[in-house]
């Protein structure tokens, strides 16, 4: 016997059981018959070996195997039997049985039982060429792998390829498709190639681009131009009286909270005004969020007015229901389609249903002969904010007001910027005059019929004047904000250049503008009949997305030009499209870097998107996505929403969308590698809880005023009175709202004494007396439960962070401010009471995990683990404080006054600055115990830090 094969013997052999004892006698005679190399039979007398062979007579009995003799077994049986060694032999033998007919072979494969000579690699490619003996086990393997596999396969589409995809038509219906659930954009496709895109508000949305371009984007906001798409911001249009509207939207505002719908330059249609609205008649509670809104001029014996309002596509679902029942628009109208315009407002229709379903697995993808004249249509599919079906009109027969909306239906830019009045004036020309109009033939073009009036020609003669005067402005912020002008303009594809050129003013086309036009425009704005716009119009509208020259048809004209790369001449009638120019204030609060990020707004017919994109695109500006919106909010000082309005329910749900964001990449981090937020003492590092801050502040100036009304408290008897438990509320919380009432946000940015960001210098303001007990008293009487936005800007280096925490300072921390205000104070580390409970609750489980299988005997049974805790192991998460939350004032060694909802280095200000609310109640506390030359000053701690540092408080009306 070879040595491989004696060795897969002692392999197979080792597990075997010894299920029976011999004598003594037996395994001497079969030693002997073996020549004395047989091993001892298991089971035998323990010190017998095999050298030593007894003497004496052979005797006979049973011998395992055959003798060599060729004598058979003898019929002798052993003496006595264990019955549990017997059991367990059994068993064991059992399991091996069950174990070999579980296992195919003893090799892991079947290819590998061949000899090695026979192993060939297409075997295992081609069962066929297996020996026949071995293709059947083959086979059952190979479906064994196939059906374990997850899942099967699915059957193979026909005409996958590339060039089948590519077709303009399959093109289309899968574009159309894929916008069922998140609506896209005119110019998605562009975004899509060069942006990460998020899915937000019913839309797929560009939210920063591939490439690193943080300060190019600022650098283009400071001084040249930045583009962004805010088509998802939706449109409602109201049509009535002038009177009743009035009537039904000042239920909606406030004087106290700045101007109104109903302010007199807004009014007339030559100003945008914007407004927070509230719920009817519930200010300065139930803020719904801001708006913006547009008049349309008033024309000569015309009664009936026509308003748009702009709102966050979160901020509809809230406001429309508020504008139907303030209007009394509760009838649904069944919406009418115009002749030659399709219903954009369904995602899918019965011909592009039909043609979709081609687009199935196993169908192929080949149009019909009836289809195969012309491709399909591109559906410009609208609006992510309502379901299809839900009508888009209502009325009201008591008012006469009509709500229309018109979501999707007009393409808004925004251009950012100094330059981007160069940017539109270099990308947009005037509408030529056509002046072979037959005046006796009608025209299905819309601007041939307009060219036929006079009174029409001389208002866009004006216009074009107006448009041509903005070439020697040299900076956006020069005009009034949120001027209005009305243009009609050619198509900018035939002036597209060959290569990007940067838009930059022209000194000798800024000569050629008249001083006192240009002087005019900046000081009065423009002119009201100037701001009149066919864009108004729905007939237009309809007709310039309908009649839109396609690009393999522009393509063909231009192929057809004498001089390669000239303008066609005469311009093709359907080329003239009615766009509307807005401007849009830059920085209006406080006193620094006046009118930054002042730009315009250029709102288009839908379907026209993309024809006016890339020739903006091609005037050197910079594109920017939802990101640097943010930054643009920031760098203004102003909220962004629905970031920073906690106090409205589309801020609401944006903070409870966050903080879920939030805590799942905080659970994807193991243990080790994460911020223990407790040893922090952050009680919330993932939200704010406004309402308990406000409740909190309340209940101690209460408490306060009750005590003592003589005695000054110092900031360590705050924290001690905040840290009692066992404090009796007199009266109900109050829900928390948010300060925007305009006189008493000027006093008490007064009060703070405002600085500028670089150096901390004071600012030049009136002088208003200093804060007193009475007149503190005074004004938390109206405001006491509220909050109130600050911009907070650091002393010294430090970059803030979401969500860290404003507090007061102490007496040693002002001292620092003369001496050393680069090393502020430091938190303790405070003790992770939960992680104890957190183990021990792992090993309960783990236990409970190991304990064997209950059975009949209840002695036997194992007693369940309990825990006195309130929160179950499913509820605590290490690192983070479980609900309910402590004391939120007094829970540091600081008290707290509010958190950062905004915070980043400004590249602006050269400083970390932070956007954020705080305590009317505690912000008054704090500045009637600090002195004159230290009032305002406070202290911010990031989340995941311990260090303070020293900033200024700045409240910017």
């Amino acid at each position: 016997m070879s040595a491989a094969k004696v060795k897969m013997r002692e392999k197979k052999m080792r597990n075997q059981p010894a299920s029976v004892q011999y004598s003594s006698s037996v395994i001497a005679e079969s030693s002997s018959r073996n020549g004395g190399r047989d091993q001892p039979v298991r089971g035998g007398p323990s010190g017998m070996h095999p050298s030593k062979k007894p003497k004496g007579p052979p005797q006979t009995g049973w011998v395992r195997g055959r003798h060599r003799d060729g004598v058979g077994y003898t019929k002798e049986m052993p003496k006595f039997i264990t019955a549990g060694a017997f059991a367990r032999a059994r068993a064991t033998e059992v399991r091996a049985m069950l174990k070999a007919v579980t296992k195919t072979t003893a090799s892991s494969h079947v290819f590998q039982a061949l000899p090695k000579h026979m192993r060939r690699r297409a075997m295992s490619h081609n069962t066929k060429r297996l020996p026949r003996r071995l293709r059947d086990v083959a086979n059952r393997m190979r479906e064994k792998s196939l059906q374990a596999s997850s899942k099967k396969k699915k059957e193979p589409a026909k005409n996958k390829s590339r060039k089948a995809r590519r077709r303009h038509g399959n093109l289309l219906l899968e574009f159309n498709r894929r916008q069922r659930k998140n609506i896209w954009l005119e110019t998605h496709i562009w975004h899509a190639k060069r942006f990460h895109m998020v899915k937000k508000w019913g839309y797929c949305l560009g939210d920063r681009p591939t490439s690193k371009c943080y300060r190019p984007c600022y650098r283009a906001m400071s001084s040249h131009c930045l583009l962004q798409d805010l088509s998802y911001y939706c449109c409602i249009e109201l049509k009535g009286e002038e009177t009743k509207l009035l009537a039904a939207l000042s239920q909606l505002t406030s004087k106290e909270a700045g101007p109104m719908f109903a302010a007199g330059l807004c009014l007339s249609g030559c100003r945008q005004g914007s407004v927070t609205v509230y719920r009817a008649g519930q200010y300065p509670s139930q803020p719904l969020g801001p708006v913006t809104f547009l008049w349309r001029p008033q024309t000569q014996a015309v009664t009936h007015r026509q308003l748009w309002i702009w709102a966050h596509p979160t901020l509809k679902q809230d406001l429309l229901p508020e504008l139907q029942s303030v209007c009394q628009c509760h009838e649904a109208v069944p919406q009418v389609l115009h002749a030659g315009v399709s219903d954009t407002s369904q995602p899918a229709s019965k011909p592009e249903n039909a043609s979709e379903e081609k687009l199935k697995c196993g169908i192929k993808r080949k149009r019909s002969s009836k289809d195969a004249s012309e491709p399909p249509v591109k559906k410009i599919l609208g609006d992510g904010t309502r379901l299809p079906g839900t009508p888009v009109t209502w009325k009201s027969d008591s008012t006469g007001i009509v709500i229309n909306d018109l979501t999707m239906e007009i393409v808004r830019y925004r251009l950012i910027g100094p330059q981007s009045h160069s940017v539109l004036t270099d990308t947009l020309e005037a509408a030529t005059v056509c002046h072979e109009v037959n005046k006796s033939q009608a025209s299905s073009f819309w601007w041939p019929q307009h060219c036929k009036d006079e009174n029409k020609m001389n208002l866009h003669h004006q216009q074009a004047d107006v448009f041509h005067t903005l070439k020697g402005i040299f900076s956006t912020g020069e005009l009034l904000p949120g001027t209005v002008l009305g243009l009609t303009v050619d198509d900018p594809r035939l002036t597209l250049p060959k290569k990007k050129v940067k838009a930059l003013p022209c000194v000798n086309q800024a000569q050629e503008v008249d001083e006192e036009k240009r002087r005019a425009l900046m000081l009065r704005g423009v002119p009201e009949q100037c701001c009149q716009s066919f864009l108004w119009e729905r007939s237009v509208r309809d007709n310039v997305t309908d009649n839109k020259i396609s690009e393999q048809k522009l393509n063909q004209m231009r192929s057809e030009v004498l001089v390669p790369g000239s303008r066609l001449s005469p311009t093709p009638p359907q080329g003239r499209v009615p766009v509307l120019l807005v401007h849009q204030p830059g920085k209006q609060v406080g006193n620094e870097m006046s009118s930054w990020g002042a730009g315009w707004d250029l709102l288009l017919p839908k379907g026209w998107g993309m024809a006016f994109w890339v020739p903006l695109v091609y005037r050197g500006v910079r594109v920017a996505g939802l990101h640097m919106s943010l930054k643009h909010s920031q760098n203004k000082a102003v909220p962004h929403f629905p970031h920073d309005y906690p106090d409205c329910p589309a801020g609401v749900r944006f903070q409870e969308e966050q903080e879920a964001e939030f805590l799942d990449k905080f659970r994807r981090r193991p243990p080790a590698k994460r911020t223990n937020y407790i040893k922090h003492g952050c009680l919330a590092p993932f939200r704010c809880p406004w309402q308990q801050l406000a409740e909190e502040w309340e209940v101690l100036m209460r408490e306060e005023d009750g005590q003592s009304q003589s005695t000054t408290k110092t900031d360590v008897s705050m924290k001690e009175e905040v840290t009692s438990q066992n404090i009796v509320m007199t009266k109900p919380p109050s829900c928390f709202i948010v300060l925007r009432e305009r006189r008493s946000l000027r006093l008490l940015s007064a009060w703070c004494r405002p600085t500028t960001s670089k150096g901390q210098r004071l600012r030049r303001v009136v002088k208003v007396p200093p804060p007193s007990r009475p007149t503190v008293s005074a004004f938390l009487a109206a405001h006491g439960s509220s909050l109130v936005w600050v911009r907070l800007s650091l002393v010294s280096k430090g970059k803030p962070e979401i969500h860290a925490m404003v507090c007061v300072p102490t007496a040693e921390d002002l001292k620092l401010l003369g001496r050393n205000p680069v090393n502020g104070p430091q938190e303790v580390p405070h003790k992770d009471h939960f992680k104890c409970r957190i183990k021990r609750q792992k090993k309960a489980s783990k236990k409970a995990a190991t304990c064997p299988l209950p059975t009949d005997d209840p002695l036997s049974a194992p007693v369940p683990v309990t825990s006195t805790a309130p929160q179950s192991s499913s509820d605590l998460i290490f690192g983070l404080w479980p609900d309910p939350l402590p004391s939120v004032t007094s829970h540091c060694s600081r008290v707290t006054l509010g958190w950062v909802t905004q915070g980043d280095f400004s590249l602006s200000a050269g400083c970390g600055e932070a956007l954020g609310f705080v305590s009317v109640t505690g912000l008054l506390h704090t500045l009637l115990h600090q002195a004159e030359e230290h009032r305002g000053t406070l202290l911010l701690r990031n989340p995941n830090s311990l260090h303070y540092r020293l900033t200024k408080v700045n409240i910017e009306v």
